[in-house]
Formats: C-alpha cells, sequence, structure tokens
C-alpha cells in the first residue's frame, strides 16, 4: 500500500529521476516555460514552487539550500535577487500549468508549465 507516499517515480532509477528533475526545475526557471509530460510538470512545478519560495526568504542559508538543488549558479543569482520582486505579494502559485492534450508519438499526456506575471 502506498499510504503518505508522495512523487512520482517516472520509470527510472532513483539517482536518474533526481538528477533529471534538478536539470528540468533549471532549465524552467532559465527559460520560465517549459513543455512536457504532464506527470514530469506536476513534480517539476513541486520543486520549482519550494525552490521560488526558499528564494523569497533570502537568507544566506536559503540562498545556499537553492544552491544545493539548482545545477547552474547563475539561475541561483534571478531565483534569489530577480523572482522575489515579481512575486512579493504571492505566498505561492507561482506557476501554471495548461494540459496540451495528447502526443502524436506515444499518446503521452503533453502539458505547457510557465512562470505566473
Amino acid at each position: 500500500m502506498r499510504h503518505q507516499l508522495s512523487g512520482r517515480k517516472l520509470n527510472r532509477p532513483t539517482g536518474h529521476r533526481l538528477l533529471m528533475l534538478r536539470t528540468m526545475v533549471t532549465d524552467f526557471i532559465r527559460h520560465e516555460k517549459m513543455n512536457t509530460t504532464d506527470s514530469k510538470a506536476k513534480e517539476v512545478r513541486k520543486m520549482a514552487e519550494k525552490v521560488i519560495t526558499l528564494g523569497k526568504k533570502g537568507s544566506l542559508h536559503h540562498r545556499r539550500q537553492v544552491a544545493a538543488l539548482l545545477t547552474d549558479q547563475s539561475i541561483v543569482k534571478k531565483v534569489c535577487d530577480e523572482l522575489p520582486p515579481r512575486f512579493e505579494e504571492r505566498n505561492g502559485g507561482y506557476t501554471r500549468l495548461t494540459k496540451l492534450g495528447t502526443r502524436k508519438g506515444d499518446a503521452s499526456e503533453m502539458a505547457l508549465l510557465e512562470l505566473m506575471d
């Protein structure tokens, strides 16, 4: 039974899955939008919301936590310096997930994930 287990396995080993999600979150914050499968988008959204919240707190400890999760240090500067003024009046809900239908090749549900304005 799966009582109180969160997250999706995405049919990958743990190390591969975690590194893939870290890279996807980094790229999502860099480009501020991403077109991917629905289940991956939901996992990326969960991690990105937490990273942006840590960046809004702004202390050195929180900046180091963000740096430990992201794979590009220039994006850490963006999360900690550029994004907090955009989201200062928001308490979460920094992303929008729009379903796009199925992919032609394998009929996977696709979604567009983007940062809110």
